[in-house]
């Protein structure tokens, strides 16, 4: 009996030239493998979400996302929108393809082995895995409902690290994918105010203090949450300090060591309670490398364990 067919979001890189270089070489992967699958291509960020309601709505009880961690997080927040029905019936899988593939390179995936990949991918080796959420509340100004919630499988960030992704968006439809483009994020930063003031709760804590920026990470937070995971039902927080610039270039390459908690500007919290930010005073927020355009405090952040079904590595 023939299996059903996957279905395939290729998600190209933006600013890169002959994107169909890279879909022909997965395709031709998924052919030599006997894949039986559906291909379409979005048009860019937004279309994610139409093209994973689309699919799911049309039965697909298998969705690749060929793309990084933001096509990911769109694709996630599409499927939680749906019925609760679609959420257990629908199993996600990631070929990496993009700038940041954290969460893919978390559980073992790379750009550089797509054959691994999708034989992986075939086997269909379930794991329920936690999703974290940001739920925007209600300030008491008016009577509208609060907007409904964010997902994420890797993190939220708050300051510094989201104002990087905010700039770097700028910048890139400008110069593209190069050098340049990050280079000119850098020097966009200096400009910007490195803190806020903030408060918030984490178990029995309440900070309240000019912050650079604070991660709340279900995995690892591009290295800013490096011991979370998205199955032990915790979230893992690390609020960064204000440092002196010699404290900032040692904590840059702790960070690539992976000794990032050990730095003396960082606290690094673990809970299974919900965060509570109540105020962030214009901060920049984001989603697994995606922003949230005008999302303020006060909000909260939790966790639902087990909550999605992904496909891992064999």
């Amino acid at each position: 009996m023939e299996s059903s067919p996957w279905g395939i979001i290729y998600c190209p890189k933006q600013g890169v030239r002959h994107t169909h270089k890279r879909w022909e070489r997965i395709k031709e992967l998924l052919d030599a493998n006997n894949i039986n699958y559906d291909f379409v291509q979005s048009e860019g960020p937004q279309s994610v979400e139409r093209l994973t309601r689309m699919l799911c709505s049309n039965g697909y009880e298998t969705l690749i996302i060929v793309g990084g961690d933001s096509a990911l997080n769109r694709a996630v927040n599409s499927i939680l929108s749906m019925d609760d029905a679609v959420r257990q019936r629908v199993a996600l899988g990631v070929i990496p393809n993009g700038r940041g593939n954290d969460y893919a390179t978390f559980w073992g995936f790379t750009e550089d082995d797509d054959e691994k990949t999708i034989q992986w991918l075939a086997n269909r080796r379930l794991r329920k895995v936690d999703v974290g959420y940001l739920q925007p509340l209600a300030t008491g100004e008016d009577d509208e409902a609060p907007a409904a919630p964010h997902y994420f499988l890797n993190c939220i960030n708050v300051g510094l690290v989201a104002n990087i992704m905010k700039l770097k968006y700028k910048t890139r439809r400008i110069f593209g994918l190069s050098t340049l483009s990050y280079s000119a994020s850098m020097i966009m930063l200096l400009f910007q105010r490195m803190e806020k003031r903030m408060r918030l709760h984490i178990n029995e804590d309440t900070i309240e203090q000019k912050v650079m920026n604070v991660c709340v990470g279900n995995c690892r937070g591009y290295g800013l949450t490096p011991s979370a995971v998205p199955y032990n039902g915790c979230l893992d927080v690390s609020v960064i300090s204000q440092p002196e610039m010699r404290q900032l270039i040692e904590g840059m390459g702790m960070l690539f060591t992976g000794k990032f908690l050990n730095h003396k500007d960082v606290k690094a919290f673990r809970t299974t309670r919900r965060i509570r930010f109540e105020e962030a005073h214009g901060a920049t927020v984001s989603a697994d490398g995606r922003v949230l355009k005008e999302m303020q405090a006060p909000f909260e952040i939790g966790l639902k364990p087990e909550h999605i079904n992904l496909i891992i590595p064999s």
